[in-house]
């Protein structure tokens, strides 16, 4: 059994550390050192990290890269890339890397070959490439009969989220039909979209694992309702593909089993985006970009495996995480891209890093006495100066902050990127710098800790990349931390507490009051709902 790092001497190590440097000077850093930027700066698989605004030196980073050896991290990795059930609170394994493996495997794929419970890893693989070759045929032949103009993806959480960020990421490629999301359940995103658009061309993905996903369920039954409308129910298995392990469910749907498309227990919601969830996206840009987006994620899986620590960009990015969280104690975390095709990056962030590590019990279930996850904000950086950055340049709660920059435009408009780049480069330095104004009011302290991304352009590959540079970042912290990143029951209880709810609403309709009353947990339930009208 790992301890979890706050739990060693190590930690204790980067505390007295942090006691040193409570008061750390950007500035004079830069100003000591002509080559901080190339020294705190990596590449890999396309993208460019610069770590040198960051409140740390060579003495801290030593440091928190000996936190790597403490928690065995090598061989955390290699628990994964073998598919042992590593969501030890649920038994599975979090197996999303095996997605990315591309078509031919040009490593040594024989180091592999380690049983999980049930398959091994060729056997998994060829499961993967089989279904793989599935969806995208299939999002290629939509493509290419016409039929459809428009493509709504019904989903929630990582189903939605996932594919959502990168259909509109990689907008400026796609020549596909439309494609739309909906997943709120108070059902006004399919309303509004209903209006606009024509049954006879329009297709719906349903995804989910389950197939019983409330709110997924509730409004793929009013797509349902609206195609059997307009064209009855001979139409609905034309109209309708999904993305799910329930085939009664499905059949009673009236799914057509060549649109049927698997996903495995191994593979978490925020993780799924690589599998066919991701079949919207292969719907909008075409199979050959869509295996350039998993060929990007599968270069960094490779990077982040094989790199030294010194150079290993997502444990690199974990480690400043654990430094300004449990160190500096900055509790949230800014991310601020440069593109407006970029916009949904953060609310996916959102789920991957607060999800997964928003946890408060060790991997063996005792409390923890440390901090975990950041909270997890941001918008487009050029619209976020006009809103919120007035708070991180000058006010009195701090936040740590990933600036992510583009050097070519998505639209082709050199002059609006270079705009917006000016931006970006202007912030950061002021971040970094700050500024001395002529009084207190126009003082700017500086010293702000940001980590800078650049993307030379933001392909499938770099997209790839960049998703799975943040992945591999969260799992690093989970094995400093001691947390199991791949489990969400605090998402599962609520789910719960509403499934009762909407039980007792229905029971009052039909039972006396002195009924519902013997179950005095819903008496306040029931209060509720009166007060609601319900």
């Amino acid at each position: 059994m790992r301890l979890p790092a706050p739990l060693t001497p190590a930690w204790g190590v980067l505390q007295e550390l942090a006691a040193q440097r409570a008061n750390f000077d950007l500035p004079a850093a830069f100003a000591a050192d002509a080559e901080r930027e190339q020294r705190y700066t990596r590449s890999a698989a396309g993208l460019r990290l610069d770590l040198s605004r960051q409140c740390i030196d060579e003495s801290v980073l030593a440091a928190l890269t000996q936190l790597l050896d403490t928690v065995d991290m090598r061989g955390a990795i290699e628990s994964m890339w073998r598919g042992e059930p590593i969501n030890n609170t649920e038994q599975r394994a979090a197996w999303h890397v095996q997605l990315r493996r591309p078509a031919v495997m040009t490593g040594d794929l024989t180091r592999d070959m380690t049983r999980d419970l049930t398959r091994d890893v060729t056997s998994a693989t060829a499961e993967v490439l089989a279904e793989r070759r599935r969806m995208l045929a299939f999002a290629d032949e939509i493509r290419a009969s016409g039929a459809f103009d428009t493509v709504i993806n019904i989903g929630i959480g990582g189903s939605d989220l996932g594919p959502a960020m990168v259909v509109q990421a990689l907008r400026s490629l796609a020549n596909g039909p439309k494609v739309y999301f909906v997943s709120n359940v108070d059902g006004i995103a399919l309303h509004d979209l209903l209006q606009e658009l024509d049954p006879a061309r329009t297709l719906f993905i349903i995804c989910s694992k389950t197939f019983t996903t409330q709110e997924t369920l509730a409004n793929a039954e009013r797509a349902r309702a609206w195609i059997l409308e307009h064209l009855g129910e001979s139409a609905i298995p034309n109209h309708f593909a999904a993305v799910s392990v329930n085939a009664a469910a499905m059949d009673r749907f009236g799914i057509a089993v060549d649109r049927r498309f698997a996903m495995w227990d191994w593979v978490g919601g925020r993780y799924s985006v690589w599998s066919a969830v991701g079949i919207s996206l292969a719907m909008a840009v075409g199979s050959a970009r869509f295996e350039e987006f998993l060929a990007g994620a599968h270069a960094m899986d490779e990077h982040f495996r094989t790199a030294p620590w010194a150079d290993n960009l997502p444990a690199l990015m974990a480690l400043v995480g654990v430094w300004n969280i449990n160190f500096l104690k900055i509790p949230t975390l800014a991310v601020l891209p440069y593109s407006e095709r970029l916009a949904r990056f953060p609310a996916f962030l959102q789920q991957l890093e607060m999800e997964s590590n928003g946890k408060s019990v060790t991997r063996e279930g005792q409390p923890v006495s440390w901090e975990t996850a950041p909270v997890v904000w941001g918008e487009p950086g050029n619209n976020a100066q006009h809103s919120f950055f007035q708070l991180l340049h000058q006010g009195t709660l701090r936040a740590a902050l990933d600036v992510i920059l583009l050097r070519v435009s998505p639209i082709g408009d050199t002059k609006a990127q270079s705009l917006a780049t000016a931006n970006g480069l202007a912030q950061i330095e002021t971040f970094a710098m700050g500024q001395q104004g002529a009084d207190a009011h126009r003082r700017h302290p500086g010293s702000r800790p940001q980590s800078v991304l650049v993307l030379d352009e933001l392909t499938p590959r770099a997209l790839g990349a960049l998703i799975a540079l943040y992945e591999h970042k969260v799992f690093v912290q989970s094995v400093v931390w001691g947390i199991n990143a791949f489990d969400q029951f605090g998402v599962e209880a609520g789910k719960r507490v509403c499934n009762e709810m909407l039980a007792t609403s229905e029971a009052s309709a039909t039972s006396p009051a002195s009924a519902m009353d013997r179950d005095a947990k819903l008496r306040s339930v029931r209060q509720l709902l009166k007060s609601l009208g319900a």
